[in-house]
């Protein structure tokens, strides 16, 4: 026996709806990494920074020369440069100037002469701060003075000898220093 099956085929359809999505199959592995893009354009300047970038300042002089007073208010220069972060104080004029504003710590050492009033002025600008004093001994002796003070930029500090009516100095020798005057900024303004 034959079986004979005709199929006739009609016109295609319409298509028909959208199914429902499916769901999220298994994550694949991780790709290669991609070759590296051109580079960016430059950027815009950014605003510009403080005038004073790194924030330290610090010095300690010493003077290796005694020193007798002549006038009534005589400056006290130094002429051995121990430590002098970034110039800040000047060994021409014997003046810390302040480029970083903030709270600074200060410390000046003498040693007295024999018979001799010692009389010592830590300034700040043309203003007295703090007095070094030892009166008249027969005996000699290291005499220091500390302090902290608030600095504005352009500021100046300094030492100056005071003479009243007795005879006034302060003794060193050159081959040894006896006298040191010392800074360093303990907090700058700026952070």
């Amino acid at each position: 026996r034959l079986l004979f099956l005709f199929v006739i085929i009609g016109e295609k359809g319409d298509v028909g709806e959208k199914g429902i999505t499916g769901g999220a199959g298994k994550a694949g592995e991780q790709g290669l990494r991609g070759y590296n893009g051109r580079k960016g354009q430059k950027g815009q300047v950014g605003p510009p920074g403080h005038s004073c970038k790194l924030h330290y300042a610090a010095f300690s002089v010493g003077r290796r020369k005694p020193l007798h007073s002549s006038d009534y208010f005589q400056h006290v220069t130094f002429d051995t440069e121990l430590v002098n972060l970034y110039k800040h104080f000047s060994m021409f004029t014997g003046k810390f100037f302040c480029y970083v504003p903030g709270i600074y710590f200060f410390n000046l050492n003498v040693h007295t002469w024999n018979f001799k009033e010692t009389y010592l002025h830590v300034m700040k600008n043309n203003k007295e701060v703090a007095i070094l004093y030892a009166q008249p001994s027969d005996r000699s002796i290291m005499q220091s003075q500390s302090l902290m003070l608030e600095l504005q930029e352009g500021d100046e500090v300094w030492v100056r000898m005071f003479k009243r009516e007795r005879e006034n100095g302060i003794y060193s020798e050159e081959s040894d220093i006896y006298i040191t005057f010392n800074g360093h900024l303990i907090k700058p303004a700026i952070e």
